[in-house]
This record gives C-alpha cells, sequence and structure tokens, in this order.
C-alpha cells in the first residue's frame, strides 16, 4: 500500500516528515520524491541494517537525516533537532520487514534455518534463545494465544520448554519443526509455525509496548494539519492504533459528567481522516505478504492541551502550542496507560 499511505500523508513540497520504520527505505524514497528543496525527511529505524542501508541510500540528499533509534523514542529525536510541534506527517509500516525475513541469520524465517536471534535491534536487547532460556511456561503460553493467538498454545509450550531444557534449540528451523510436530492439525495454507513466531517477534521486541509509547508522543509531535498513518498486519496493533485515533478524536476529550459544556473544551487533537483501508486484489497477489494490512490515518487539530485546566482546548497561540508539547505527551501518555 505504498501509493495509498504516501497519499494519506498529504505531502506539502516544504513539509517536513517522520518514517518511523525506515527499513529498507521505499516509503522514504516516496516521500522525498514529492519534497521540494525546503522539504526535509527524517527516517529512523531500531534495525542497524535497515540504518546503514538508508543512509547509503540517501547519502547525497541533504534533505534526509538517518537516525538510529526506536520509534518509541521518536520525541527525543524530534526535540533534538529542535522541531517539536512541526513535523507534516508520520508514517510507520509495523511489523517485520522483507527484509529481515529474507536473511536466515536474523531469526525471523521459519522457512529457512538461521540463529534464534530474531531481534530488530542487532546491537540491543535479548535473543530468542535467551528469551526462552528465562520464560516459565505460562507467560510462554499467554504469548502464543495473545500474540499469536494459537489453539495449541500449552501444547507449543510445554514442547518448546522440554527440548530446550534437555537440550537447547539453537536454529529456527529446529524451532519450527518442533511446533510442526506439536500440532495436531494446521491449515494447508500456512506452515504451523507461523503463529507462535509471529508470538515470539513481538514478545522479544516488545513491539506492543513500543506501539504504545510511541502513540503516547505523537500528538504532541505534529504541527496543526500533520498527518499520522500507521499501517498494522496484526489485529492488536490495529486494535491499538484504531482506539487511539477513536479516543482523542472525540469532543469534549475526558471532561466529568458534572463540567458545563462550553465551547473553549469541546476539542480533540486528532480528527479522523479515514476507516481502516485494506490493500487490493491486485496488490494481494503480487505481494502475499501485504494481505492482512491495515492502513489508519489521523490529523492533527488546531487544538491544544490546557495544563491548568487539564483539558484539550481550541485556545492558544503557536508559541503556547509548542510549549505544550511535554503536557501533552503526558496527557496522552496518561490516557493510554
Amino acid at each position: 500500500m505504498l501509493e495509498e499511505a504516501i497519499q494519506a500523508l498529504a505531502l506539502h513540497d516544504d513539509g517536513i516528515y517522520l518514517d518511523g520504520t525506515a527499513g529498507a527505505g521505499g516509503h522514504s524514497a516516496a516521500i522525498v520524491d514529492q519534497l521540494g528543496d525546503q522539504g526535509r525527511l527524517i527516517a529512523i529505524d531500531r534495525d542497524p541494517s535497515a540504518v546503514a542501508t538508508v543512509k547509503t541510500r540517501f547519502a547525497a540528499d541533504e534533505r534526509v537525516e538517518v537516525i538510529h533509534s526506536p520509534f518509541s523514542k521518536m520525541a527525543a529525536v524530534v526535540e533534538g533537532l529542535g522541531l517539536v510541534g512541526r513535523i507534516n506527517g508520520i508514517l510507520l509500516d509495523l511489523g517485520v520487514s522483507s527484509m529481515q525475513l529474507d536473511q536466515p541469520d536474523r531469526g525471523f524465517s521459519f522457512m529457512r534455518s538461521g540463529s534464534l536471534d530474531m531481534r530488530m535491534d542487532t546491537a540491543n536487547g535479548v535473543t530468542l534463545a535467551d528469551w526462552l532460556a528465562e520464560v516459565d511456561e505460562e507467560r510462554l503460553i499467554r504469548v502464543l494465544r495473545e500474540y499469536g493467538e494459537e489453539r495449541f498454545a500449552r501444547k507449543i509450550a510445554r514442547a518448546i520448554l522440554e527440548r530446550h531444557r534437555e537440550q537447547p534449540l539453537t536454529t529456527t528451523g529446529e524451532l519450527a519443526e518442533l511446533v510442526a510436530e506439536s500440532i495436531p492439525h494446521h491449515p494447508r495454507d500456512k506452515h504451523p509455525a507461523t503463529r507462535t513466531f509471529q508470538a515470539l517477534r513481538i514478545a522479544v521486541n516488545d513491539e506492543l509496548g513500543e506501539l504504545q509509547r510511541m502513540l503516547a508522543q505523537a500528538i504532541g509531535l505534529l504541527a496543526p494539519g500533520g498527518r499520522l498513518v500507521v499501517l498494522s498486519f496484526h489485529s492488536l496493533e490495529d486494535r491499538m492504533v484504531k482506539q487511539f485515533i477513536q479516543k482523542f478524536s472525540q469532543t469534549g476529550l475526558d471532561l466529568p459528567l458534572d463540567l458545563p459544556v462550553v465551547d473553549r473544551v469541546m476539542s480533540a487533537p486528532l480528527k479522523r481522516v479515514r476507516v481502516g483501508k485494506k490493500p487490493g486484489r491486485v496488490e494481494v497477489r503480487s505481494n502475499p505478504r501485504s494481505r492482512s494490512v491495515i492502513m489508519r490515518v489521523a490529523e492533527r487539530t488546531e487544538s491544544v492541551f490546557d495544563a491548568a485546566d487539564q483539558r484539550w482546548t481550541d485556545s492558544g497561540k503557536t508559541s503556547d502550542r509548542q510549549d505544550s508539547n511535554a503536557g501533552q505527551n503526558l496527557a496522552v501518555a496518561g490516557c493510554l496507560a
């Protein structure tokens, strides 16, 4: 959904945009193609390999700044660049990238054997092998059920831990084979380890926590009229984004029931631009990995956070809006907790 995502950003040639999941630079390149000389793109990624690829790709373009960072820390990145409240668009393409899947040694693929790593940031965090060595059975069952929606979570969890404690698993091939042997039956059109690998990847990389922390920052970073565009591949991610947009696009956000309704507080920081959009049949045929993606879009309004009243209001000048970003982020984080 490259074209749809770029259209949803409603690009201005002199705008400032943030690609929070730069990957191989596909979305970043499409954004830059529509920017003028005064436009600017901040491309960040938690994967050092992706950062190196994107830096090489845009080495000659002064409009592009590439930074190694998880998108959960984008507020610090933007603040460091002096651009808080001036971002015209944020794009997130969640989940594992094709580049990561196509490298067996990264540990994301169950089709080709590689090391039990599965970290999106190979410079930080705990590998899957280490995570399995520490996790208890109930926690593993819960991860497989909640993140993978796996019917046979208990059977798989027991098989993995029993094997791992006797003779530690060392490759994704061994893990995929063990999962397949643990499942009584499975759909013919899907590898039996699909759900397990997805669940383990989400847990090892704390993907839902990363997304929650990012959403808590987005409103304070966007300029009025700026767009937030999120592509989700998992129902839990999409639900989180959907609920976030719904909550912060409601007028009278968090108004006490006994408070008289006045125009000054009948405001909301976001406006929902469109309901979840899925890829067309042509794209799914050419790129099967896109079949589960859903795009959601929201636009930043003129509303500002009134720290004194703890309310979103329509009052305030541009300078006041920028000064209130810390309060905005705090307010959003509190509502998401």
